[in-house]
């Protein structure tokens, strides 16, 4: 049995996430449970193009399809949020430059990377990869955003667009 997931399925799951987090975190100040919070020293921080292939490559290279996230990142590299934004085919995934940016926006970031698969499990970058990049970088930069860099991680290896040159 296939379920698909609408829109309008999908905000009233958020909604429903939302009330049940508030609902917990009424409880918990009630009866003073203590919360742990994720301080700023906890949060990993993108230096290279290897950090993001540690933090990623464990749970994107065995994908059977592509998967495209942002990464979100504050003014010093760390990252304080990550989105799954396409989930594709085995070989592909269509990309709409605002879904990749909405996430930024909404969140305020100043800073993104972009990480995909590739189940094939080689890390070269397609052409259309490169094109999206740019289309996403000149987007990007419409909005005040940098798009620090596009990593693809195939197996347990990594392309980084930006250490190939093919970011500007």
């Amino acid at each position: 049995m296939t379920t698909t997931v609408t829109a309008q399925h999908a905000n009233t799951l958020l909604e429903a996430l939302r009330s049940n987090l508030d609902i917990l975190g009424e409880l918990a100040a009630r009866y003073q449970v203590p919360v742990r919070r994720q301080t700023r020293k906890d949060l990993p921080t993108i230096a290279s193009p290897q950090d993001v292939h540690s933090l990623m490559a464990k749970e994107m290279s065995s994908l059977a399809q592509e998967q495209l996230r942002v990464l979100l990142l504050d003014a010093r590299h760390q990252v304080v949020g990550q989105r799954v934004i396409y989930q594709g085919t085995v070989s592909s995934s269509q990309v709409r430059i605002a879904e990749v940016l909405r996430p930024a926006v909404a969140e305020g970031v100043p800073n993104i990377i972009v990480v995909h698969n590739h189940p094939s499990g080689n890390p070269e970058p397609s052409p259309n990869d490169v094109a999206v990049t740019r289309k996403l970088q000149q987007a990007a930069r419409v909005l005040d955003i940098d798009l620090l860099d596009h990593v693809v991680i195939g197996g347990y290896s990594c392309a980084s667009l930006k250490e190939q040159g093919l970011l500007y």
